[in-house]
């Protein structure tokens, strides 16, 4: 199975627009993430609005996974682009060795929105730099420069070296060893096929939960700086049942461990908060969380790490050993301000919390039309996973993870030629529209997808249930 076929990025479009005169085709000069080269023929895009991409060949596609999970706010979002055009004007960069005003308008916004009163705020360019320099601070705090991070199975914190040990993702295990990274891996809260053979949801998050809580005690709390985990989204596909992110917060607050939210993906509106660990309450809040993706949303890169106060005065005193050129970039951070004045002042955050709640209800009705979809979770705001399987009572996959079915692969080409991309890992289908997508645009959306997925269930020998 090719690393195209691992995760559909809507490569297999053709573009049929020529290149400008006398320039090479993307496709013969620039290297591309996620897939076989010689595989890659995706159509140029010219041009966006709202929840649509507009194409070099003239066409409008309602894009149903926010690309990447990442642009919340749509394609083109004025007061974002205004945004970077009136920075641009006055300051296109200087280095964090100087002071800038949107930098530190961005980081107050953060703290604000978090309520991380008297933390602090660190930029980076994107989730991978987050996540890692997350681990870096939460070791220099604890005093623990070699201290085992404990992360699980079926995660993704990115694909640097480091954060390939982080992750628990079967495309990228080969090439980086997480002892040498001083990583452990736990089982995930994975509700449907629980690991630790429970009979319920509750009990599985539980369960995961008790299993970290085991593993610092096994290792010693003070050889264990932190445990890094996704509280709910993430392409994995693996939403966490309710039980387990307060129980492990509680863990690791009586182990005295460092608790890290890898809110790259879920943050911003995604699951219905400003950030999904709010809706567990106060007595859930991590130590440190990272952002990205919707920081911006992403109209340019830009990654933060927040930092609780506990951790901002450990910092404090101490020397920073690291470093990014273009950390909390100006042209980025004005780019931040205006996405999060976005969400506040169109009521995105609240939008995307009742859309979502529609959008799964809409989902569970398609559930019980057809025996190939398995298990629909999410809807706390605009992200569902569908897990598609071959027999509803045994769960078998339509193929083993993370394979994607070449019916599945069908379903996402037909979509495409109808005007719709939807996005597919294995045998999982997520939705994570843009937060502004219109209702009629969702409506209409869901009703194809309820279309393809019948057909797919007949191709597969599946039945209506």
């Amino acid at each position: 199975m090719s690393q195209s076929e691992l995760m559909f990025d809507n490569t297999t479009m053709t573009a049929t627009s020529a290149p400008a005169a006398g320039a090479l085709p993307e496709k013969r000069t620039v290297l591309h993430s996620w897939c076989v080269q010689t595989q890659w023929d995706a159509p140029t895009i010219t041009g966006g609005a709202g929840a649509r991409l507009f194409t070099a060949d003239g066409r409008s596609i309602l894009d149903m996974s926010s690309l990447a999970e990442c642009s919340n706010l749509g394609h083109q979002h004025p007061r974002v682009v205004e945004a970077i055009r009136t920075q641009a004007r006055k300051l296109c960069f200087v280095t964090n060795a100087w002071g800038a005003e949107p930098r530190a308008q961005l980081a107050a916004l953060l703290l604000e929105k978090s309520g991380f009163t008297d933390g602090r705020v660190f930029f980076t360019l994107g989730g991978t730099d987050a996540n890692e320099h997350a681990v870096k601070f939460a070791r220099q705090a604890a005093h623990q420069p070699r201290g085992w991070v404990i992360t699980r199975d079926r995660s993704y914190h990115g694909a640097s070296y480091a954060a390939m040990a982080l992750s628990g993702d079967a495309r990228t295990a080969a090439q980086a060893d997480p002892g040498a990274f001083r990583v452990l891996h736990v089982p995930p809260p994975y509700g449907y096929r629980c690991p630790f053979g429970t009979g319920s949801d509750a009990a599985c998050g539980e369960a995961a939960a008790a299993h970290v809580a085991a593993l610092i005690a096994e290792r010693g709390a003070g050889e264990v700086a932190a445990v890094m985990m996704e509280p709910n989204a993430g392409t994995n596909g693996i939403v966490a049942p309710d039980s387990f992110w307060p129980a492990l917060r509680a863990a690791t607050r009586a182990a005295g461990v460092y608790l890290i939210a890898d809110e790259v993906m879920s943050a911003f509106g995604r699951c219905g908060e400003w950030f999904a660990w709010q809706r567990y309450g106060e007595e859930a809040r991590p130590d440190l969380m990272t952002l990205a993706k919707g920081l911006t949303g992403a109209h340019l890169p830009l990654g933060a790490v927040v930092l609780s106060t506990t951790l901002a005065r450990a910092l404090e005193p101490q020397m920073l050993f690291t470093g990014l050129t273009y950390c909390g970039h100006p042209l980025s951070c004005a780019a931040g301000v205006a996405a999060i004045e976005s969400y506040r002042d169109e009521a995105l955050i609240e939008r995307s919390r009742r859309l979502g709640a529609q959008m799964l209800g809409q989902l569970k009705r398609m559930q019980a039309r057809h025996a190939i979809i398995g298990d629909v979770r999410g809807g706390h705001g605009f992200f569902a996973v569908i897990e598609l399987v071959r027999d509803r009572t045994s769960r078998e996959p339509l193929a083993p993870w993370p394979q994607l079915h070449p019916a599945l692969k069908a379903l996402l080409d037909k979509a495409m030629t109808e005007g719709t991309s939807f996005a597919a890992r294995g045998n999982l289908l997520l939705l994570a529209p843009p937060l502004v997508i219109a209702e009629q645009e969702l409506a209409d959306a869901l009703a194809l997808l309820d279309r393809l997925i019948g057909e797919l269930a007949v191709t597969c020998g599946g039945t209506h249930a």
